[in-house]
């Protein structure tokens, strides 16, 4: 098998060979799969045998016809049939718009999906590449790739949200900003094919906006978090116009009859389906915690079922791919192949624990050999094919190989609680709809956007004690690594509330209030009161300390209420950052590392399958 590793991945391009293909090569068994990033826990066992059971029927028959197969797919997803179009994979319904709506250019950050750069360039449209900075951990900063966008006249831009093969994410909210600046374009492209997968935020998804707007398209797969990439099966959303133009082209039967299938049994595998997005979710905490131990590795925070991950200095990546495939049978992504990223890279998919040890064991022996700890050896001079990194040199002129390394958060996370009793977020409306059509996460580490400086905060108000800055709040300190991430060591300090205690005014003794009756009886004591009095208009202008503190004792209680409200507030200009989870409390461990806190309070356990955001409730 080891002889002819190197030509299978050297005839598939920007992908990877088929798991068919390399079980060819191997006596029919295939590897570890760490490398096609789908569901590991859904379908169900019990819903394998029930489709190993009609097997004969499902592939001896024609299936219904497409309409028939979206209205029952639409009755799920509570969304008019008129706006969705389903498709033989994702893949073809990018095909169909590259023919149909996108005239003379598209745009797209790269590194991103393949078919987002190759297919345009298929058919000789102009593709404008906007590079994701590996030294700002590959996050997308909507206003600079609208200035991208303007400067260069494109007709048609496109955002994966989550991306592959990164897993950066982007908030409901500046994806809907996103659209907003760009309605005068032909077509927005907003791929959520991993959304499903995402926990940052409770509504992630811009579904319901793309039904209203005039140029825009969602695109969703059912491959990916059904863990059935094999049916090929896909859909997008759109208004009835857009939708409609593509549904028109696309053939009656062009779904086969094991989606059909599988698209009726959703109905009754709604709790299945939810609990194993909680799963795979955990499983990514869990493999990002074991991997960023590893020396010189670094970890990308990630919402998708995937971790972009840098190798140490000196390896290769196609060596480190080869040789875990031909001695440890497992398969990785690496993502020489892909524009805007480098062999120096694998995107490696979210799996079960047991496989992520085995996936650690390797690539220790790969990497460091005998000697874990040990300085990371060169692992070859090169390939005999290229590895994508001329195209990475064309595109991104330099980067400072800074990334955002994670080793030292993981390494203080706590272990993780069994699957049982992990608890997901947990909003607190669930909207109507489908899993994966709605309110998903938001992104922690990677949501601190560049174009909202911390300057623009306001500096501390008179009378409060300053706040330290982000890296020294309570919480946030002993997490290591917070200092290093782009944009929080730079924040200024925002003003902080001081206890209740200390904020209301204190009264003077009794002895000061019965000293201060006896002096207004006597004159001699008036007199006095008159002369330390008669220069405090003057000096109001610059009161001292002694002067401040008698102002203040002497007011009444009742002006109290003026101040802020007694428990802690939110730093002001925080709520608008788009820095989701730092609200009251700063950044907590699990957002450095892409992942929200669990809301509180827990959601009524849905029947049936779960209504739009329905599937971020709590399982039970």
């Amino acid at each position: 098998m080891a002889d002819n590793v190197a030509s299978l991945f050297r005839g598939t391009a920007a992908h990877s060979p088929s798991m068919a293909a390399l079980a060819r090569e191997s006596d029919g068994v295939g590897p570890i799969d760490f490398c096609i990033p789908c569901n590991p826990y859904f379908p169900t066992p019990g819903m394998f045998d029930e489709l190993a059971g009609r097997l004969r029927e499902i592939i001896t028959y024609y299936p219904s016809s497409a309409d028939t197969i979206t209205a029952e797919l639409c009755a799920l997803l509570q969304l008019p049939p008129s706006c969705v179009a389903m498709g033989n994979g994702s893949t073809e319904l990018i095909t169909w718009i590259d023919h149909l709506l996108v005239r003379e250019s598209l745009a797209i950050p790269v590194p991103t999906f393949g078919r987002w750069t190759d297919q345009p360039m298929e058919t000789g449209k102009r593709v404008d590449m906007f590079p994701l900075m590996e030294s700002n951990g590959f996050a997308l900063d909507p206003a600079q790739y609208i200035e991208f966008i303007r400067a260069r006249g494109t007709r048609v831009a496109v955002i994966c949200n989550p991306n592959n093969p990164d897993g950066g994410f982007l908030s409901r909210r500046a994806v809907v900003n996103f659209m907003d600046q760009l309605q005068d374009l032909d077509l927005i492209v907003i791929d959520e094919s991993f959304l499903e997968f995402a926990d940052a935020e409770n509504d992630p998804s811009v579904v319901e906006e793309a039904v209203l707007r005039p140029n825009v398209i969602v695109l969703r797969s059912l491959g990916k978090n059904f863990g059935l990439h094999g049916i090929r099966f896909g859909y997008l959303v759109a208004n009835p116009a857009l939708a409609g133009k593509i549904r028109s082209m696309l053939p009656k039967w062009n779904l086969n009859s094991f989606a059909e299938t599988v698209v009726f049994m959703l109905k009754e595998h709604g709790q299945e389906y939810m609990e194993s997005l909680h799963l795979v979710r955990r499983d990514r905490l869990d493999m990002a915690r074991q991997l960023s131990a590893l020396p010189g590795l670094t970890v990308y925070p990630s919402q998708g079922n995937f971790l972009f991950v840098r190798l140490p200095v000196g390896a290769e990546g196609t060596v480190v791919r080869d040789r875990l495939l031909s001695e440890h049978r497992i398969l990785v992504r690496e993502c020489g192949n892909k524009i805007g990223s480098s062999s120096r890279f694998l995107r490696l998919v979210v799996r079960p624990e047991t496989d992520v040890r085995r996936l650690i064991s390797g690539m220790e022996q790969v990497l460091y050999g005998a000697r874990r700890g040990a300085a990371v050896p060169e692992l070859g001079t090169g390939t005999s094919y290229s590895s994508g990194t001329a195209a990475v040199d064309r595109l991104i002129s330099e980067t400072n190989g800074v990334g955002m390394p994670l080793a030292a958060q993981a390494a203080a996370m706590p272990s993780l609680p069994p699957a049982q009793t992990w608890p997901g977020p947990a909003p607190a409306q669930a909207p109507t709809g489908m899993p994966g059509l709605v309110p998903a996460p938001a992104p922690a580490a990677q949501m601190i956007p560049p174009q909202q400086p911390a300057a623009r905060m306001p500096a501390p108000a008179p009378q409060q004690q300053p706040m330290p800055a982000v890296a020294q709040m309570p919480g946030v300190a002993q997490m290591p690594g917070v200092a290093q991430m782009p944009g929080v060591a730079q924040m200024q300090p925002a003003p902080q509330m001081q206890p209740a205690a200390q904020m209301m005014p204190q009264a003077p003794p009794m002895s000061a209030v019965a000293q201060m009756a006896q002096m207004a009886q006597t004159a001699q004591a008036q007199a006095q009161a008159q002369r330390q009095q008669a220069p405090i208009p003057a000096v109001a202008q610059a009161p001292s300390p002694a002067a401040q503190a008698q102002a203040r004792s002497m007011q009444p209680p009742q002006q109290a209420p003026a101040m802020p409200a007694m428990a802690p507030a939110p730093a002001a200009g925080l709520g608008q950052t788009g820095m989701p989870g730092l609200r009251n409390r700063g950044l907590t461990a699990a957002q450095v590392r892409g992942r929200t806190e669990p809301e509180p309070a827990p959601a009524p356990q849905p029947t049936g399958w779960p209504a739009a955001g329905a599937m971020y409730n709590q399982v039970s």
